[in-house]
């Protein structure tokens, strides 16, 4: 089978592990790199190094990974768009609603596979935690509640933490509970003295009534990426800088020891640290769009399930942008923002 012809936009840290990857991915063939934001000397892996976005179009590329900085995004987007490229564009998908939209709008009109690079969903603790919520071993599901810190990236510039970090905590606690947010409470804090927030602490429900709860900061000397779902049967821990996933259980034995059976409660049972496979999140991650481009699937997707080859949607990307958006509107107005499919209602 002919190899595709990929081409990469942005040749930052994220931009380099793309390479990394499309340079070595089965059925790929990296034919060009254009770095918008500035170009280097020379580009990675021996591929092309072009001056412009429409020279790397005219590589004849069959798809493009857009990793340039948020505020490029729609720029590049919509002009892949109208060549009828196929992108995979890095999380967030825009810098406002507004652009997303259009995004979305641009890629969807025209039948055109597209993804956003929320390369959390890729990672195996997660991947299996949402199976196993989908069997229903957790039964009910009350509560999410995520954490998301460690020290500045120096990679970011034009976003906050909500768009840059939180993006990935909105995304992955929509996506494996397969409920919408229907309302959000934040509040940030700048400290760093940037234009934008350095922490976020954020209170949500979805739509099925459980509560989410992210913080998340970068300004910690402590890097954790933690994922705990609790539900009527115990709660699983997913640490995605492991990809680890480990599971509370209830305890069904009752105790003898008086004083602690004053505590009124579950109590705890066994603990299970699933063995599960591995493999590199954003390789599955590009593995799945290169198949999505082979098969032609389009850009439209809901929540509750990505669409048939594994990639996440523009849809879904728009609605983790609208939520952020949400949680950036509680912090400055001081109230809870309603939503209704990711669009804000009101703030009380």
């Amino acid at each position: 089978m002919t190899a595709l012809r990929a081409g990469l936009v942005g040749l930052g840290a994220m931009g380099r592990n793309h390479a990394r990857v499309l340079s070595a991915l089965d059925g790929v063939e990296l034919a060009g790199v254009v770095d918008p934001a500035g170009r280097p000397e020379t580009a990675l892996y021996g591929v092309p190094l072009v001056g412009s976005l429409d020279e790397l179009l005219a590589l004849g590329i069959d798809y493009a990974v857009v990793a340039c900085p948020t505020a490029l995004h729609e720029e590049v987007g919509l002009r892949l768009a109208e060549a009828g490229v196929a992108a995979l564009i890095e999380k967030p998908l825009a810098d406002s609603v507004a652009a997303a939209e259009r995004l979305t709008t641009a890629f969807e009109s025209r039948g055109l596979v597209a993804g956003v690079g929320h390369i959390e969903r890729y990672n195996p603790a997660l991947q299996s935690l949402r199976a196993r919520l989908e069997a229903g071993e957790l039964g009910e599901v009350f509560q999410v509640v995520t954490r998301r810190q460690g020290p500045f990236p120096h990679r970011i510039a034009d976003v906050g933490v909500v768009k840059d970090l939180a993006t990935h905590d909105i995304d992955l606690t929509a996506w494996v509970t397969g409920q919408e947010y229907v309302s959000i409470s934040a509040h940030t804090v700048a400290r760093s003295g940037r234009p934008h927030e350095d922490m976020v602490a954020a209170v949500g429900r979805l739509a099925d009534d459980s509560m989410v709860s992210h913080l998340v900061n970068w300004l910690s000397p402590l890097k954790e990426r933690t994922t705990v779902v609790t539900g009527e049967r115990g709660c699983c821990v997913a640490d995605t800088l492991t990809a680890d996933l480990t599971f509370y259980a209830n305890g069904e034995i009752g105790t003898e020891w008086e004083a602690l059976r004053t505590f009124v409660g579950v109590s705890q049972g066994d603990m299970i640290r699933y063995a599960i496979p591995k493999p590199e999140p954003l390789l599955t991650e590009h593995e799945r769009f290169r198949d999505a481009v082979r098969a032609g699937t389009g850009a439209a997707g809901g929540v509750s399930g990505a669409p048939a080859a594994g990639i996440v949607s523009l849809r879904e990307g728009l609605r983790t942008v609208q939520v952020s958006v949400a949680v950036l509107e509680s912090a400055k107005l001081g109230g809870t923002v309603s939503l209704q499919d990711g669009e804000v209602l009101g703030v009380g």
